[in-house]
């Protein structure tokens, strides 16, 4: 059986899996990724992108390729119309197709070097103190092993690398399901949730193929070893709608349910997970897709830095700090969902209740910022910055449209997959007379811009920002320490010594892959869209 070594092997090539090999190998990490399936998914059963994904796709310069995606500022909860514009570059959601965002990071990740194999499918996981290995089956039915210092699991909620693991996830188990298909051939209303004495209908029309869901109220889910047959989804829309949609040709066809589950912990020594392998819930809104996404944006820099040497200790934790945290308050909306969406009759008073709440703007901002993504803010206690002081905005995202000017200089760094200290001043110094030497200390890991602030926005009034890779804000100017100690927390001592102190030992490089990897087959060239059109947003 031969034996490959890499620094990281992920498994698993959704979108996931290939926006976390990407950001791995900007971090200079190499990678192997290994997926099951022999080619990519032709079924979009994933196509919302929620604002703060748009931003993150945005700071890696991957939106061009996408064109212009039809948008719809209106989202829900529930099934509750919900208006989820905030402020942002990219308000609202984007429908994208599932096929398209995995051309998109397919070509990103392996034009950055990333590894894919697909055909192989993992079977064997052994883990030491020194590396992980995982086994896999290739194509053509021979064996290879992959010996990394980390791994981690992509493979979605089914995921082996989790029951290879024993690792914990507890959580809710399915009751109930709706039916879904993307149908050629029939001509229905559109429906935006509508709630039938009998169930739930959801049918919305795009490009002559039309997306129908269906659950008939207080029917449960159903154990399955497969998809359900087309001729199941005809007789429940039948029973729910009254219609008829048996002369319609199914493109593919599935179910989901309520099912809401979360590993107790994200990270097990060398292995960890992202995505659906790290959460399963009820993919309502597109949430299931961008929080696997921002995973692994999340986890790509941390990784990276760790196994290149340059990482302080204790980042990597940080990783299951932050996104087990974001996780869990997400599988809780989505239960609350859930209820609202697939419960019968017994729903309606809640509903009734928490229609006119959603029409208060606060009420409706913190359900956006919720859905949205927007809303995330990183508890910088967790981050090690124990009792003092911080500005408002430490932990949460970089907010763009406060920039009156740098962008450019603001999206070469974070296009890099850097850190970033912002100098917000004229004469680049902060009040304390601290510069921006500090960042300028670690080459490579941090760079260094000048923007301006909007007069009377959010950033107004501070002197510098500290960005991290993903986009998060480390540190303000504002906050009750000096830039050297967030600098030092997120991204290690410096380079060469700063103020006569002398940099603290790094571990010992990783080593690199011994043999050479199998040319990776040339990528489906990725489809431009200009279309802007609004559509109907189901659930999705």
């Amino acid at each position: 059986m031969p034996t490959l070594e890499t620094d990281v092997v992920v498994i698993g090539a959704g979108p996931t899996g290939l926006m976390l090999a990407g950001e791995l190998r900007l971090g200079g990490a190499d990678v192997i990724v290994l997926e099951a399936r022999d080619t990519p998914t032709t079924e979009s059963r994933a196509s919302t992108l929620h604002a703060r994904t748009m931003e993150l796709l945005d700071e890696r310069g991957l939106l061009t390729p996408l064109g212009t995606p039809p948008s719809e500022p209106r989202g829900h909860f529930g099934g509750i119309p919900l208006d989820l514009t905030l402020p942002s570059p990219h308000p609202g959601q984007w429908k994208v197709e599932q096929t398209r965002t995995e051309a998109l990071l397919q070509e990103w990740a392996t034009g950055l070097g990333a590894d894919l194999r697909r055909g192989h499918a993992c079977f064997s996981l052994t883990v030491t103190e020194a590396y992980v290995e995982a086994g896999a089956t290739g194509p053509d039915g021979r064996e290879v092993r992959v010996r990394a210092r980390y791994l981690v699991g992509c493979d979605g909620e089914q995921s082996t690398v989790r029951a290879l693991a024993g690792a914990e996830f507890p959580g809710q188990e399915a009751r109930r399901e709706l039916l879904r298909a993307d149908v050629a051939g029939i001509d229905v209303p559109n429906r935006r949730f509508q709630r039938l004495p009998g169930g739930l209908a959801v049918a919305a029309r795009r490009d002559g193929v039309t997306r129908v869901m269906v659950h008939e109220f207080g029917r449960p889910a159903l154990p399955r070893t497969g998809e359900p047959g087309f001729d199941e989804v005809v007789d429940v829309w039948k029973r729910v709608t009254g219609e008829d949609i048996s002369g319609g040709t199914p493109l593919w066809v599935n179910s989901f349910h309520d099912a809401n589950r979360q590993l107790t912990r994200y990270r097990d020594g060398r292995v960890l997970w992202a995505g659906d392998a790290a959460h399963q819930q009820m993919p309502i809104g597109g949430q299931a897709l961008n929080l696997g996404l921002q995973d692994a944006v999340n986890l790509g820099w941390k990784l990276a830095a760790t196994v290149r040497g340059t990482a302080p200790a204790g980042l990597l934790d940080t990783y299951h700090d932050e996104r087990h945290a974001v996780g869990r308050q997400v599988l809780g909306n989505i239960r609350a969902q859930a209820l609202l969406l697939l419960g019968g009759p017994e729903a309606e008073p809640v509903r009734a209740l928490l229609g006119p709440l959603i029409g208060l703007d606060e009420v409706r901002a913190h359900l956006a910022g919720k859905i949205s993504g927007l809303g995330i803010r990183y508890e910088p206690a967790g981050a090690g910055s124990g009792s003092a002081a911080v500005h408002p905005l430490t932990g949460t995202r970089l907010p763009r449209t406060a920039l009156a000017e740098g962008h450019e200089a603001v999206d070469r760094h974070l296009r890099a997959g850097r850190g970033l200290f912002v100098v917000l001043t004229d004469d680049g110094t902060t009040d304390d007379g601290t510069t921006a030497g500090e960042a300028a200390a670690r080459p490579g890991r941090v760079g260094v811009a000048v923007a301006r602030p909007v007069p009377g926005g959010v950033l107004d009034g501070l002197d510098a920002v500290l960005v991290r890779p993903d986009g998060y804000l480390a540190w303000t100017s504002a906050d009750g320490e000096g830039p050297e100690a967030a600098l030092r927390r997120w991204f290690g001592a410096p380079t060469h010594p700063l103020r006569g102190r002398t940099p603290e030992p790094c571990p010992s490089p990783l080593p690199t892959r011994t043999r050479p990897p199998t040319p990776a087959p040339a990528p489906a060239p990725i489809p431009t869209s200009t279309s802007s059109s609004s559509v109907p947003a189901p659930p999705d």
